[in-house]
C-alpha cells in the first residue's frame, strides 16, 4: 500500500518595496520595519516551507543596496527564497546581485511532484505588465520537459481583472493569453501573483488563482481609485498536494 506524501509547503512574500535607506516609507509605512515584522512572525509559524516565492516589487529605488538589504532581511526564513521581478524592480540588477545564495533570482524550481515556474512580466518604465513571446515559450518548454509534474505559475502582474478599475488598468496586458495557455494544460494547477496589495482568490476553468497582500501597504479591494486599506501586512501559505490539489490562505501580521 502506498503511503501518502506530505504536501509541499510554500510561502509567498510580495511587494516589499525596500529602499537603500532603512528609514524609507511608502505611503506612510516604513517598508523595512514592516517586512521585518512579517519575517519575524513567519519564523515562528509552522509547518515550515520548502521554499519562499518573492513575487516582485521587491525594491522601490533601483539601488543595489536595497537588494542587499532584501537578502539580509529574508535570510532568517532559512529557506530558499525564489525571486522574480515586478515593475519597480531592475531585472538585470536582480540577476547580478541575487544570482546565487539563499535569496536568489529564479526562473524554475522542481520539488516532489511539482514544478514552480517563475515568469518575468515587468516592462521597463511601465506599471502594467506583459509576458514577452520568449517568456511564454520558456513556460511551454518547462511544461513539456516535465509532463508528469504538476505546475504552479508565479508572476508579478494579475492575469485578469480583479474589480478595482485603477488597478485593472495596470495588470498583465496579455493575461488572457497566459490563462488560456495554462487552462489548456491540465497539469497547471494554479497561478499566484503580487502587484495588487490585497487578497484575491478565484477559480477559472479549473485553475486556482491567488493574489496576495503586500508586506507593507495595502489597497482597498473594489476601489475605483487608489485607496489605502488599514488591514495589516501579510504573506500567503500554499500546500501543494501530490494529487495536484492546492490549499492556500493568507496570514496577516499585526504591526
Amino acid at each position: 500500500m502506498s503511503i501518502a506524501q506530505p504536501p509541499l509547503i510554500l510561502w509567498q512574500f510580495t511587494d516589499t518595496h525596500l529602499a537603500a535607506d532603512p528609514a524609507a516609507t511608502l505611503m506612510g509605512v516604513n517598508t523595512l520595519d514592516s517586512l521585518r515584522r512579517v519575517v519575524a512572525a513567519a519564523c515562528v509559524d509552522a509547518p515550515r516551507p520548502r521554499a519562499v516565492i518573492a513575487t516582485g516589487d521587491l525594491i522601490h529605488d533601483d539601488s543595489a543596496a536595497a537588494y542587499r538589504l532584501l537578502a539580509a532581511t529574508l535570510a532568517p526564513l532559512a529557506a530558499p527564497v525564489l525571486c522574480l521581478p515586478g515593475n519597480h524592480d531592475d531585472a538585470a540588477l536582480m540577476r547580478e546581485l541575487l544570482g546565487a545564495g539563499a535569496v536568489r533570482y529564479a526562473e524554475h524550481w522542481l520539488a516532489g511532484r511539482w514544478q514552480v515556474i517563475l515568469l518575468n512580466s515587468a516592462q521597463p518604465g511601465q506599471a502594467a505588465g506583459r509576458l514577452p513571446a520568449a517568456e511564454l515559450a520558456r513556460l511551454q518548454a518547462c511544461l513539456a520537459r516535465y509532463p508528469e509534474h504538476f505546475a504552479l505559475l508565479c508572476v508579478h502582474h494579475p492575469p485578469l481583472a480583479i474589480g478595482s478599475p485603477w488597478m485593472d488598468a495596470m495588470g498583465l496586458v496579455n493575461g488572457a493569453e497566459l490563462l488560456e495557455l495554462a487552462a489548456a494544460r491540465p497539469r497547471v494547477r494554479g497561478i499566484v501573483w503580487g502587484h495588487i496589495h490585497q487578497e484575491y482568490e478565484a477559480e477559472w476553468r479549473g485553475l486556482r488563482l491567488f493574489g496576495t497582500p503586500s508586506t507593507c501597504v495595502q489597497f482597498t479591494p473594489g476601489a475605483e481609485r487608489c485607496t489605502l486599506d488599514p488591514r495589516p501586512p501579510a504573506y500567503r501559505w500554499l500546500q501543494l498536494h501530490g494529487d495536484g490539489r492546492i490549499d492556500s490562505g493568507v496570514r496577516r501580521v499585526a504591526l
